[in-house]
């Protein structure tokens, strides 16, 4: 867990400097190319004024780092005060991811990667910025400096950099007031811990079972669900979800055992994760990861699920490259084979990396 002053000391080691200084030292990046600051304002006809309050937001980033600490890092009461919500959008009360990211920032801001081009991770780019003096060429476009300029540096990171997707517990927590309302719930992936975080503030809730592939992350969330939730029963295995279809003795004991299973997939290589047992490095076509990922994950879910239990899912479609991944309807269509669909909802969510009309994803909810 990151505190405050630890979280401003990690990206607070280059050396002050002046202005001249930082013109003949600093870098640009552009893709894996580096090149003089001077030799790029030459280039593309900038002026070195429009360069200040940039550099000026490097030599002063405490300012920058502690808005960002205290909106995006700091931990707050964990217990769900909200009533939940009846409209769903994964960007209602996000100081809820707050814990999430805290816990895991290294591996969301900086070790996950995006199929899309050339988008450069969060953690790197301020890495970079603020201690390796590495400008990304993108914060020296005329639309980056004018927002810069304007005090604006945060949108300009918001927009510009890939941070990987987290689902707000407060949503996972209010679909399980208002919909789920189960007791036993499996998640066939953690979802860095939201999944656990949301259905344990449930009254309702008497264990939680949970897989990943990811060691750090199955321990932490072990962790956190015992330390925090204490008289509530909780599981949480690190193997890939598919693979507990082989495994007899998960079977027998789980067998029509739960009456809600609930996850987010990964949206095949949207997010490129780190592990060597990640779905996308065990099947190398779509095809293959359809049918010896997401096909026995859903076998797993009905041998697992009582009757009458719902399986809840939430995913979208997207583009890679050229390709448009209809992800919709390809997991439906399997899940069809075991599952009764009850209703597909509609979930606001601002993550631009999900091409998506009105920037929703579904949630789509299936019965035994």
């Amino acid at each position: 867990m990151y505190r405050e002053q630890q979280f401003i000391n990690k990206y607070n080691k280059s050396n002050k400097q002046s202005f001249d200084e930082f013109l003949l030292q600093a870098k640009v990046k552009s893709g894996n190319n580096l090149k003089p600051l001077l030799e790029h304002i030459k280039t593309r006809k900038l002026k070195k004024k429009d360069i200040y309050t940039l550099f000026d937001n490097i030599q002063n980033n405490e300012k920058y780092l502690t808005t960002y600490f205290n909106k995006s890092l700091k931990p707050y009461n964990l217990s769900i005060k909200h009533e939940p919500m009846t409209v769903y959008n994964n960007n209602s009360q996000v100081q809820y991811k707050n814990i999430i990211r805290n816990m895991f920032f290294k591996q969301l801001m900086e070790n996950t990667e995006t199929v899309v081009n050339n988008i450069d991770s969060y953690g790197n780019m301020i890495d970079n910025l603020y201690n390796k003096q590495i400008i990304d060429y993108k914060l020296l476009t005329p639309s980056a400096l004018h927002y810069i300029k304007e005090g604006r540096i945060g949108s300009v990171f918001s927009s510009y950099y890939f941070r990987a997707s987290i689902l707000n517990p407060y949503l996972v927590y209010s679909l399980q007031e208002t919909i789920l309302k189960g007791s036993k719930i499996f998640t066939p992936t953690l979802g860095w811990g939201s999944y656990c975080y949301g259905f344990m503030e449930s009254d309702k809730v008497k264990h939680y079972v949970g897989t990943d592939v990811i060691k750090n992350v199955c321990g932490k969330i072990t962790t956190f669900a015992s330390n925090k939730y204490p008289s509530k029963k909780s599981d949480i295995y690190c193997k890939p979800s598919e693979s507990l279809l082989l495994s007899m003795n998960f079977l027998r004991l789980y067998k029509s055992y739960f009456d809600t299973i609930f996850f987010s997939p990964p949206y095949y290589d949207l997010e490129k994760y780190e592990g060597k047992e990640q779905s996308i490095n065990n099947y190398k076509t779509y095809e293959e990861w359809l049918e010896k990922y997401w096909h026995q994950t859903i076998k797993l879910c009905h041998h697992v699920m009582c009757k009458g239990g719902k399986i809840c899912y939430i995913i979208s479609n997207y583009k890679r490259g050229e390709q448009y991944m209809d992800l919709v309807s390809d997991l439906n269509k399997i899940t069809k084979k075991y599952f009764t669909l009850v209703k597909i909802i509609p979930m606001k969510n601002k993550n631009v990396y999900v091409n998506k009309t009105g920037n929703e994803e579904q949630i789509v909810i299936f019965k035994k």
